[in-house]
Protein backbone atom coordinates (compact mmCIF):
# COMPACT_ATOMS: atom_id res chain seq x y z
CA UNK A 1 0.00 0.00 0.00
CA UNK A 2 2.45 2.66 0.93
CA UNK A 3 5.90 2.02 0.36
CA UNK A 4 8.89 4.65 1.15
CA UNK A 5 12.16 4.81 -0.58
CA UNK A 6 15.53 6.57 0.27
CA UNK A 7 13.36 9.39 1.75
CA UNK A 8 15.24 12.62 2.42
CA UNK A 9 15.24 15.89 3.55
CA UNK A 10 17.63 18.97 4.06
CA UNK A 11 17.00 22.36 5.08
CA UNK A 12 19.89 24.09 4.42
CA UNK A 13 22.76 22.35 6.23
CA UNK A 14 19.87 20.47 8.56
CA UNK A 15 19.23 16.92 7.56
CA UNK A 16 15.33 16.65 9.01
CA UNK A 17 15.20 13.31 6.84
CA UNK A 18 18.06 10.68 6.56
CA UNK A 19 17.35 7.94 3.58
CA UNK A 20 14.19 6.20 5.15
CA UNK A 21 13.35 3.05 3.94
CA UNK A 22 10.00 1.12 5.00
CA UNK A 23 7.10 -0.37 3.56
CA UNK A 24 3.32 -0.67 5.29
CA UNK A 25 0.89 -3.33 4.03
CA UNK A 26 -2.95 -2.63 3.77
CA UNK A 27 -5.03 -2.80 7.26
CA UNK A 28 -2.24 -1.80 9.44
CA UNK A 29 -2.11 1.17 12.20
CA UNK A 30 1.38 2.30 12.50
CA UNK A 31 2.66 4.68 15.57
CA UNK A 32 5.16 7.03 14.09
CA UNK A 33 6.95 7.96 16.95
CA UNK A 34 9.93 10.74 17.83
CA UNK A 35 11.21 13.47 19.75
CA UNK A 36 10.63 17.07 18.86
CA UNK A 37 12.18 17.87 16.01
CA UNK A 38 13.41 14.17 14.88
CA UNK A 39 11.38 14.56 11.10
CA UNK A 40 7.88 12.85 11.64
CA UNK A 41 5.87 15.83 10.22
CA UNK A 42 8.24 16.41 7.52
CA UNK A 43 8.20 12.97 6.80
CA UNK A 44 4.36 13.20 6.67
CA UNK A 45 4.35 16.01 4.50
CA UNK A 46 6.68 14.41 2.08
CA UNK A 47 4.40 11.45 1.80
CA UNK A 48 1.13 13.69 1.49
CA UNK A 49 2.56 15.59 -1.02
CA UNK A 50 2.50 18.83 0.76
CA UNK A 51 6.78 19.14 0.72
CA UNK A 52 8.80 17.78 -1.84
CA UNK A 53 11.42 15.77 -1.26
CA UNK A 54 15.13 16.06 -1.22
CA UNK A 55 15.72 12.57 -2.63
CA UNK A 56 13.69 9.56 -2.66
CA UNK A 57 10.22 8.39 -3.68
CA UNK A 58 7.19 7.17 -2.03
CA UNK A 59 5.44 4.63 -3.97
CA UNK A 60 1.51 4.19 -3.22
CA UNK A 61 -1.01 1.01 -4.24
CA UNK A 62 2.68 -0.13 -6.13
CA UNK A 63 2.45 2.57 -9.00
CA UNK A 64 1.32 6.15 -8.16
CA UNK A 65 4.59 8.04 -6.98
CA UNK A 66 4.61 11.45 -5.45
CA UNK A 67 7.39 12.48 -8.22
CA UNK A 68 4.97 11.22 -10.91
CA UNK A 69 1.59 11.47 -9.66
CA UNK A 70 1.07 13.52 -7.09
CA UNK A 71 -2.51 14.26 -8.32
CA UNK A 72 -3.36 9.74 -8.16
CA UNK A 73 -1.53 9.88 -4.50
CA UNK A 74 -4.10 12.70 -3.12
CA UNK A 75 -6.52 10.78 -4.10
CA UNK A 76 -5.74 7.46 -2.28
CA UNK A 77 -4.19 9.48 1.11
CA UNK A 78 -6.35 11.56 3.35
CA UNK A 79 -4.22 13.78 5.44
CA UNK A 80 -5.02 15.28 8.99
CA UNK A 81 -1.82 17.71 10.30
CA UNK A 82 -0.60 18.71 13.30
CA UNK A 83 -2.26 21.95 13.34
CA UNK A 84 -5.67 21.09 11.56
CA UNK A 85 -6.23 24.01 8.77
CA UNK A 86 -10.17 24.98 8.93
CA UNK A 87 -12.73 27.85 7.58
CA UNK A 88 -13.96 28.97 11.02
CA UNK A 89 -16.59 30.99 9.30
CA UNK A 90 -18.14 28.09 7.89
CA UNK A 91 -20.81 25.46 8.76
CA UNK A 92 -19.84 22.22 9.31
CA UNK A 93 -21.94 20.57 6.68
CA UNK A 94 -20.83 24.10 4.22
CA UNK A 95 -17.25 22.88 4.91
CA UNK A 96 -17.52 19.26 4.41
CA UNK A 97 -19.64 20.08 0.70
CA UNK A 98 -16.61 22.18 0.25
CA UNK A 99 -14.29 19.63 0.42
CA UNK A 100 -16.36 17.28 -1.25
CA UNK A 101 -16.32 19.07 -4.17
CA UNK A 102 -12.52 19.66 -4.24
CA UNK A 103 -12.09 15.91 -4.63
CA UNK A 104 -14.47 15.69 -7.11
CA UNK A 105 -17.14 13.68 -5.59
CA UNK A 106 -19.89 13.81 -8.01
CA UNK A 107 -23.10 16.36 -7.08
CA UNK A 108 -25.43 13.27 -6.63
CA UNK A 109 -23.22 11.75 -3.93
CA UNK A 110 -22.30 14.12 -2.04
CA UNK A 111 -25.14 15.25 0.45
CA UNK A 112 -25.00 11.42 1.09
CA UNK A 113 -21.07 10.81 1.29
CA UNK A 114 -20.84 14.21 4.09
CA UNK A 115 -23.83 12.72 6.02
CA UNK A 116 -21.73 9.92 6.51
CA UNK A 117 -18.79 11.25 7.38
CA UNK A 118 -20.66 13.69 10.52
CA UNK A 119 -22.19 10.33 11.66
CA UNK A 120 -18.53 8.48 11.62
CA UNK A 121 -17.10 11.16 13.37
CA UNK A 122 -19.81 11.83 16.07
CA UNK A 123 -20.71 15.38 14.59
CA UNK A 124 -24.28 14.69 14.47
CA UNK A 125 -25.49 17.11 17.76
CA UNK A 126 -22.89 19.94 16.39
CA UNK A 127 -23.21 19.71 12.50
CA UNK A 128 -25.94 22.55 12.46
CA UNK A 129 -23.13 24.73 14.27
CA UNK A 130 -20.15 27.30 12.35
CA UNK A 131 -16.67 25.37 12.57
CA UNK A 132 -15.56 28.54 14.82
CA UNK A 133 -18.00 27.79 17.58
CA UNK A 134 -16.87 24.02 17.99
CA UNK A 135 -14.53 22.42 20.60
CA UNK A 136 -10.94 21.27 19.86
CA UNK A 137 -11.71 18.14 19.83
CA UNK A 138 -14.99 18.69 18.02
CA UNK A 139 -12.45 20.36 15.47
CA UNK A 140 -10.22 17.41 15.39
CA UNK A 141 -13.38 15.58 14.38
CA UNK A 142 -13.83 17.64 11.75
CA UNK A 143 -10.37 17.40 10.16
CA UNK A 144 -10.65 14.24 10.34
CA UNK A 145 -14.23 13.98 8.17
CA UNK A 146 -12.31 16.29 5.38
CA UNK A 147 -9.27 13.53 5.77
CA UNK A 148 -11.73 11.03 5.27
CA UNK A 149 -14.60 11.90 2.54
CA UNK A 150 -13.13 10.81 -0.51
CA UNK A 151 -12.72 7.38 0.91
CA UNK A 152 -9.11 7.43 1.11
CA UNK A 153 -7.16 4.16 1.18
CA UNK A 154 -4.95 5.71 4.04
CA UNK A 155 -4.52 7.97 6.21
CA UNK A 156 -2.12 10.00 7.71
CA UNK A 157 -3.02 11.72 10.82
CA UNK A 158 -0.11 14.52 12.45
CA UNK A 159 -0.41 14.14 16.33
CA UNK A 160 -4.60 13.75 16.18
CA UNK A 161 -5.27 14.09 19.74
CA UNK A 162 -3.12 17.27 20.50
CA UNK A 163 -5.14 19.70 23.17
CA UNK A 164 -7.46 16.94 23.98
CA UNK A 165 -9.04 16.41 27.54
CA UNK A 166 -8.88 12.72 28.56
CA UNK A 167 -12.48 11.82 27.30
CA UNK A 168 -12.30 13.30 24.11
CA UNK A 169 -8.42 11.45 23.47
CA UNK A 170 -10.69 8.28 24.47
CA UNK A 171 -13.00 9.48 21.90
CA UNK A 172 -10.34 9.86 19.01
CA UNK A 173 -8.61 6.54 19.50
CA UNK A 174 -11.75 4.52 19.26
CA UNK A 175 -12.36 6.16 16.02
CA UNK A 176 -8.80 5.79 14.53
CA UNK A 177 -9.60 2.05 16.07
CA UNK A 178 -12.67 1.31 14.09
CA UNK A 179 -11.17 3.43 10.77
CA UNK A 180 -8.11 0.88 11.08
CA UNK A 181 -10.54 -2.16 10.17
CA UNK A 182 -10.90 -1.16 6.71
CA UNK A 183 -7.96 1.61 6.12
CA UNK A 184 -3.84 1.44 6.47
CA UNK A 185 -3.53 4.35 8.89
CA UNK A 186 0.07 5.91 9.90
CA UNK A 187 0.21 8.19 12.99
CA UNK A 188 2.26 10.33 15.36
CA UNK A 189 2.00 10.87 19.07
CA UNK A 190 3.59 11.89 21.64
CA UNK A 191 1.24 10.05 23.98
CA UNK A 192 2.93 7.03 24.45
CA UNK A 193 0.20 4.66 26.02
CA UNK A 194 -1.89 5.79 23.21
CA UNK A 195 0.32 4.35 21.04
CA UNK A 196 0.82 1.12 23.03
CA UNK A 197 -3.11 1.09 22.53
CA UNK A 198 -4.14 1.49 19.16
CA UNK A 199 -0.94 0.50 16.98
CA UNK A 200 0.13 -3.17 15.39
CA UNK A 201 3.23 -1.89 14.46
CA UNK A 202 6.04 0.76 16.23
CA UNK A 203 8.40 3.18 14.06
CA UNK A 204 10.57 5.50 16.29
CA UNK A 205 12.59 8.11 14.32
CA UNK A 206 15.41 10.24 15.81
CA UNK A 207 17.39 12.96 14.31
CA UNK A 208 15.74 11.89 11.05
CA UNK A 209 17.03 8.03 11.19
CA UNK A 210 14.63 5.15 11.91
CA UNK A 211 15.99 3.40 14.69
CA UNK A 212 12.64 1.13 15.28
CA UNK A 213 10.77 -0.47 12.99
CA UNK A 214 9.20 -3.86 14.45
CA UNK A 215 5.62 -4.88 15.79
CA UNK A 216 3.95 -3.95 18.94
CA UNK A 217 3.61 -7.47 20.29
CA UNK A 218 7.74 -8.21 19.29
CA UNK A 219 8.70 -4.97 21.47
CA UNK A 220 6.53 -6.61 24.31
CA UNK A 221 8.28 -9.57 24.28
CA UNK A 222 11.70 -7.92 23.91
CA UNK A 223 10.85 -5.96 26.99
CA UNK A 224 10.25 -9.35 28.53
CA UNK A 225 13.14 -10.86 28.05
CA UNK A 226 15.15 -8.48 30.92
CA UNK A 227 14.75 -6.96 34.31
CA UNK A 228 15.33 -3.54 35.08
CA UNK A 229 15.72 -2.42 38.76
CA UNK A 230 16.16 0.95 39.93
CA UNK A 231 18.19 1.16 42.98
CA UNK A 232 18.45 3.73 45.64
CA UNK A 233 21.04 3.99 49.00
CA UNK A 234 21.77 6.36 51.53
CA UNK A 235 25.63 6.99 51.31
CA UNK A 236 28.19 7.08 48.62
CA UNK A 237 30.75 5.24 47.40
CA UNK A 238 28.54 1.70 46.93
CA UNK A 239 30.81 -0.94 45.10
CA UNK A 240 28.84 -3.23 43.05
CA UNK A 241 31.47 -4.69 40.75
CA UNK A 242 30.54 -8.15 42.30
CA UNK A 243 27.69 -8.17 40.78
CA UNK A 244 28.79 -7.72 37.19
CA UNK A 245 30.29 -11.21 37.68
CA UNK A 246 26.54 -12.78 37.71
CA UNK A 247 25.69 -15.41 34.70
CA UNK A 248 23.05 -13.54 33.54
CA UNK A 249 24.09 -9.70 34.24
CA UNK A 250 23.60 -6.98 31.73
CA UNK A 251 24.44 -3.55 32.47
CA UNK A 252 24.15 -1.11 35.28
CA UNK A 253 24.12 2.47 34.77
CA UNK A 254 24.84 5.49 37.76
CA UNK A 255 22.77 7.59 37.77
CA UNK A 256 23.62 9.49 40.61
CA UNK A 257 26.39 8.68 43.41
CA UNK A 258 23.47 6.68 45.46
CA UNK A 259 21.33 5.86 42.46
CA UNK A 260 21.52 3.00 39.90
CA UNK A 261 19.19 1.38 37.39
CA UNK A 262 20.61 -2.43 36.49
CA UNK A 263 19.57 -4.33 33.91
CA UNK A 264 19.82 -8.23 33.84
CA UNK A 265 18.29 -10.91 31.52
CA UNK A 266 14.37 -12.51 32.76
CA UNK A 267 16.31 -15.25 34.48
CA UNK A 268 18.42 -13.66 37.42
CA UNK A 269 17.09 -11.48 40.29
CA UNK A 270 19.06 -9.25 41.22
CA UNK A 271 17.11 -8.37 44.37
CA UNK A 272 18.28 -10.73 46.99
CA UNK A 273 22.00 -9.80 45.99
CA UNK A 274 22.08 -6.61 46.06
CA UNK A 275 20.52 -6.45 49.63
CA UNK A 276 23.61 -8.78 50.73
CA UNK A 277 26.10 -6.40 48.97
CA UNK A 278 24.14 -3.03 50.64
CA UNK A 279 24.50 -5.24 53.94
CA UNK A 280 28.20 -5.76 53.64
CA UNK A 281 29.22 -2.47 52.74
CA UNK A 282 26.71 -0.84 55.77
CA UNK A 283 25.05 0.84 52.80
CA UNK A 284 20.90 0.88 54.06
CA UNK A 285 18.91 0.67 50.85
CA UNK A 286 16.20 3.33 50.67
CA UNK A 287 14.37 1.94 47.65
CA UNK A 288 14.80 -1.28 45.09
CA UNK A 289 12.16 -1.21 42.48
CA UNK A 290 11.59 -3.59 39.44
CA UNK A 291 10.57 -2.24 36.96
CA UNK A 292 8.83 -3.21 33.63
CA UNK A 293 10.22 -1.97 29.95
CA UNK A 294 7.48 -0.61 28.83
CA UNK A 295 7.75 1.37 25.37
CA UNK A 296 8.09 4.77 26.94
CA UNK A 297 11.73 3.05 28.26
CA UNK A 298 12.20 1.51 24.80
CA UNK A 299 11.72 5.16 23.49
CA UNK A 300 13.71 6.69 26.16
CA UNK A 301 17.05 4.21 25.38
CA UNK A 302 16.53 5.20 21.84
CA UNK A 303 16.81 8.53 21.35
CA UNK A 304 18.34 9.81 24.66
CA UNK A 305 21.68 10.61 23.75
Amino acid sequence: MLKVENLSKIYGNQIAVNQLNFEIQKGEIVGFLGPNGAGKSSTMKMITCFLPPSSGNVIIDRKYSILDHPIEVKKRIGYLPEHNPLYTDMYIKEFLLFIANIYQIPKNEQEKRVHEMIEITGLTLEKHKKIGQLSKGYKQRVGLAQALIHDPHILILDEPTTGLDPNQIVEIRNLILELGKSKTIVFSSHILSEVEAIADRIMIIHKGNLLVDDSKDNLQNQAKSENIYRLEVEKEGLNLENIKLLEGFISVNKVSETEFFLKSDKNLDLRKTLFEICNQQDNPILSLNKESMSLEAIFKKMTNN
